[in-house]
């Protein structure tokens, strides 16, 4: 039996079930990418070793810095593509794709062999352990050779999403993931390879379903343009193919207007992160152990959030795209219903299973503190989740018409809510003080972009031109 997925048109159909049935694919691939990268770093445990984890655990940081530069990248990408899709400028939307790979695949290039150079230096400049420091050199390197395929694998998936189709990507996205899987066992587990054989694995099975993606893309592109126009499009349209380009630097010079502040988005949430670990560490292992296992609960339930709001971005940059500002307010409303329906769910969850779901993550014998931080946090978080949906949707809105000043601006004011609080707070609330911050920090991000949204300024930005 096939099972298929009925694609909606984000122009025509139905804001909510459009935007739902987009965002879904989406959700599950994240959802499989948490169980793979679960599932890699215990095949590195049992077959190498504890120092082994360490070393991939110690490149971890650092390789995320350039997967966040490939997701701004992406993102920016995506909106121009997106808005020329919904424009029905067909030729000048291949010309952004184009330029989005050629750009990126340089941009890739260049930070590889700058981390083939300096892997050393940067791992020593973090104060990895002289016990790991080979093996986590070992990695990184091989990791920067492949990086190239490694950054195109995100950039494509961008692409994808930004024509609205889901549903590669998290195809591409379980297969690549059963193959590193399989290598894994093969590499590490069969033949003893060791750290190398897990870096070797998972260049192959994201470079091999990059180049997959690359062909099915290429193969996707040829059909735009051919379906039927009217008379005045059909001209426009093949005034604009004798014009077409691989390459055009104004509109390299749109995404990057959208990308940088992606990438700070992107970075704000790791620094933010880093910055409130240190807070908890202070309050010893037990503890740290209780929250640790709360953030890997969180890290899957925002999944639907953030997913609903990569969906609105692509729905609002091809309905702007093609001038229809009305409809991307009603996709609006209807994703505030979607994600509260999601919070319902999580807060429901959260609430009745907490404590099984806690003891899950931690051994039977592990401290009472353990337990008791994180059924605190998770009690705590489990009321709040409804606002980094409103926060997601919301910037998602701002982000896919290119309206990057004030939702950068929002997201380092949650930066700077979520740090000052927690720092200076903890010495008179507690641990709790961490995450009392955490919706906080969600919601004041949510208000200043929906004041941002209330001014209608976004529906006026244009990040691309058509001729009429």
């Amino acid at each position: 039996m096939v099972i298929t997925m009925k694609k909606h048109n984000m122009l025509t159909d139905s804001p909510g079930k459009s935007l739902f049935y987009f965002a879904l694919p989406m959700i599950l691939g994240n959802l499989f990418q948490q169980f793979y990268s679960t599932v890699d770093s215990i095949i590195v445990g049992q077959f190498v070793g504890e120092d082994a984890l360490a070393a991939v655990g110690a490149s971890y940081s650092l390789t995320t810095v350039f997967i966040m530069i490939a997701i701004g990248g992406g993102i920016g990408a995506s909106v121009i593509t997106s808005q020329y899709l919904g424009a029905e400028l067909y030729s000048r939307m291949k010309t952004s794709v184009y330029t989005a790979l050629i750009s990126f695949l340089t941009v890739s290039i260049t930070l590889g062999v700058f981390g083939l150079l300096f892997s050393s230096k940067i791992l020593s400049a973090l104060n990895t352990p002289e016990n790991i420091l080979a093996d986590a050199i070992l990695y990184l390197d091989i990791y920067f050779v492949g990086l190239p395929f490694l950054f195109m694998y995100n950039i494509l998936s961008s692409i994808f999403n930004a024509l609205g189709n889901s549903r590669t990507p998290l195809y591409l996205l379980i297969f690549s993931s059963l193959l590193n899987i399989v290598m894994d066992l093969l590499l590490v587990g069969g033949f003893g390879f060791g750290i190398s054989g897990a870096a070797v694995a998972t260049v192959f099975a994201q470079g091999l379903s990059a180049v997959i993606s690359f062909c099915i893309l290429l193969r996707s592109l040829k059909s735009y343009g051919e379906e039927e126009k009217g008379k005045e499009r059909a001209e426009k349209e093949t005034s604009d193919l004798q014009k077409s380009l691989l390459f055009d630097a104004g509109m390299l010079g749109n995404m990057i207007k959208v990308a940088i502040p992606s990438m700070l988005q992107q970075s704000i949430v790791s620094v933010g992160m880093l910055l409130v670990q240190s807070v908890v560490n202070g309050f010893g292992s037990s503890v740290l152990a209780g929250y640790t296992a709360g953030t890997r609960i969180e890290s899957v339930c925002i999944v639907p959030m953030i997913a609903s709001g990569n969906a609105v971005s692509t729905f609002t940059a091809q309905n702007l795209g093609a001038g229809n500002a009305d409809r991307v307010k009603k996709g609006y409303l209807a994703a505030v219903r979607m994600v509260a329906g999601f919070a319902v769910v999580i807060c429901l969850v959260l609430t009745l299973f907490h404590e099984g779901i806690i003891r899950s993550f931690l051994e039977s014998g592990s401290d009472a503190a353990a337990f008791e931080t994180g059924n605190a946090y998770l009690s705590f978080i489990a009321f709040f989740f409804v606002f980094i949906g409103l926060k997601a949707i919301t910037d998602g809105v701002l982000r896919g018409s290119g309206d990057v000043v004030v939702f950068t601006l929002a997201n380092l004011v949650n930066l700077g809510i979520r740090v000052t609080i927690a720092f200076t707070m903890a010495s008179h609330w507690g641990v709790q003080a961490v995450w009392i911050a955490v919706p906080m920090g969600w919601s004041v991000n949510y208000l200043i972009s929906f004041v941002r949204y209330l001014t209608g300024k976004w529906s006026k930005k244009k990040l691309i031109k058509v001729k009429n």
